[in-house]
């Protein structure tokens, strides 16, 4: 029986399910550890020295609109290159880096208020409550900067012009990828502001 030959593209279209299910599992496993995170916190919160009146900084709140902005300008990137709009793909993936630097300097910032209001990461002036939430911050931060990296070599290949209409697989696992973070970073934000 003669072996089948797969046509370019099946051979795309297999490729392109290869990589969606490898970072499907990279952001489910990314998940439980989160989840492991914010259990730990959960479970902290009924020891005696946990702060009852921390305010969060109110440039985690600014944060959080830069990254849901990150994932609307990267979608329309998605969207333009499906449409061979090389013009509006360029300004849209340039817009999404901003947001994302936006996002690391808030969140940078967001720390050196929690420090002003005497709330220590580390060292004997230091909380539970305030390394929980550097460590989730930071570990979060720690996948941005992965989000960066890969949108930088994204906006790399795109000048290379080896994104168009029926070449998007690079766009859609960036966008993929930002949306989970994004998606991660309100539910995280949202968890410490309810249970905090």
């Amino acid at each position: 029986m003669a072996p089948t030959t797969m046509t370019a593209e099946e051979h795309k279209s297999r490729t392109a399910r290869s990589y969606k299910l490898l970072l499907w599992f990279a952001m489910a496993s990314m998940t439980m550890m989160f989840a492991g995170i914010t259990s730990a916190f959960v479970v902290s919160k009924s020891r005696e020295d946990w702060i009852k009146d921390f305010q969060m900084p109110t440039s985690f709140y600014f944060s959080t609109l830069a990254i849901i902005l990150c994932s609307v300008t990267f979608h329309l990137a998605k969207k333009a290159i499906q449409k061979d709009d090389r013009k509006a793909t360029t300004s849209f993936l340039l817009l999404t880096l901003g947001f994302g630097i936006t996002f690391v300097f808030l969140q940078f910032n967001g720390f050196e208020q929690l420090i002003k209001q005497g709330y220590y990461f580390t060292g004997p002036e230091s909380n539970i409550a305030t390394t929980f939430l550097y460590v989730i911050a930071v570990v979060h931060l720690a996948h941005l900067a992965g989000g960066i990296i890969s949108l930088l070599i994204i906006i790399y290949n795109h000048f290379k012009q080896k994104y168009n209409s029926s070449q998007t697989l690079g766009i859609e696992l960036g966008a993929m990828y930002w949306h989970f973070l994004d998606f991660l970073w309100i539910c995280l934000f949202f968890f410490l502001y309810f249970f905090k």
